[in-house]
């Protein structure tokens, strides 16, 4: 029984004097033997660089102006002069309805108005010699004016039985034939402006600053082949609230067979561009659970530095606080520093 305490106490000590002797040996704080060297790292040198975000949204190309002629009046067709698919010069006559009526009234009228054209022209004679009072004249030259309003407003009725292009546009598909009857509700056809096209998108609100009058656009359309050109004409007074988008038009001036109203366009954009900005490689930023940090060189040692980060590509990181040009920030072996550990760099990159 003896025996046996004996060789437990003589275990006992030696496993106590290897746990020691581990403790001696075991690496200080930062993850380094006390008897290390500085931490070997790579670093990259902070400058400037272009930078922008490419985004691509959706559009649709409109026509310049679009337009559905319809009648003002009611009346029956007497001529119709819209060849489908053709090109029309504004004030060319597309279709006239019935004014039978309306030119008799106007010949009437006209008649009338030579009668009482002579009646004032005599009465004239007569006030000047004092043969009339100057009420009974001015009766006269009261029912002149009035004849000449009622052909003025005649003329009028008549023109709107004429409907003419008000631009020119190629016409599209008619509704009507000859001899119909028309009401003002009835869509004779439609007129279209597409020596230029109107190409509208949205973009998201962030963006609303970037897009002014004049700004350049690349986009393609639904099964075409080549990328083309707008110019933006103008933007939304305002973002909508339900889409948090600002609508956006352009004008497309080349023409091309693509290119066909109503069709979808892919509007490639590069917003928020800055030729001052600060990059760093993604692989330097350290994201925590409240904000973003980068390990930056003083003199021999290091220090975490907490930054804002802004657009990003493939490989770098904008930062928009908290470095400053000339700046050396780690990129390699970030696990292994701790604050105010002492680092080598090895190789130091730039842009």
């Amino acid at each position: 029984m003896k025996r046996n305490i004996a060789i437990v106490l003589i275990a006992g000590a030696l496993i106590a004097g290897a746990c020691h002797s581990k403790k001696k040996d075991a690496p200080g704080a930062g993850g380094r033997s006390r008897n290390s060297g500085p931490v070997m790292a790579d670093g990259f040198l902070v400058g400037v660089s272009s930078v922008s975000e490419k985004i691509e949204v959706p559009g649709s190309l409109l026509p310049f102006e679009e337009t559905q002629i319809r009648a003002e009046v009611n009346g029956r067709i007497v001529k119709l002069n819209i060849q489908e698919g053709s090109v029309v010069s504004k004030g060319s006559l597309l279709v006239k309805l019935f004014d039978e009526d309306l030119q008799a009234q106007l010949r009437k009228l006209e008649v009338q108005l030579k009668i009482k054209e002579k009646t004032e022209e005599r009465n004239r004679e007569l006030v000047a010699i004092n043969g009339i009072s100057q009420q009974d004249y001015d009766l006269a030259a009261l029912d002149v004016e009035n004849l000449k309003a009622d052909i003025e407003s005649t003329r009028i009725a008549i023109a709107k039985t004429e409907i003419r292009a008000p631009y020119t546009g190629s016409i599209g598909l008619r509704n009507v034939s000859l001899g119909a009857f028309l009401a003002p509700t009835d869509i004779i056809t439609t007129l279209r402006q597409v020596d230029q096209l109107k190409l509208e998108f949205s973009v998201p609100e962030k963006y609303a600053k970037d897009i002014t009058k004049g700004y350049t656009v690349r986009f393609t359309v639904d099964g075409g082949n080549q990328t083309h050109k707008a110019t933006v004409l103008a933007t939304e007074s305002s973002v909508d609230q339900n889409t948090r988008t600002l609508k956006v038009r352009a004008v497309v001036n080349a023409r091309h067979p693509e290119l066909v109203p109503g069709v979808f366009a892919r509007v490639n954009l590069q917003l928020g561009k800055d030729n001052q900005a600060m990059m760093v490689p993604s692989q330097a930023i350290i994201p925590t659970a409240r904000d973003k940090q980068v390990i930056v060189l003083r003199k021999d040692s290091v220090q975490y530095t907490v930054v804002e980060t802004g657009l990003r590509d493939s490989a770098y990181v904008q930062i928009l606080s908290g470095l400053k040009v000339g700046d050396t920030v780690i990129t390699s072996g970030l696990m292994a520093i701790r604050p105010n550990s002492k680092v080598k760099i090895g190789k130091v990159k730039t842009f």
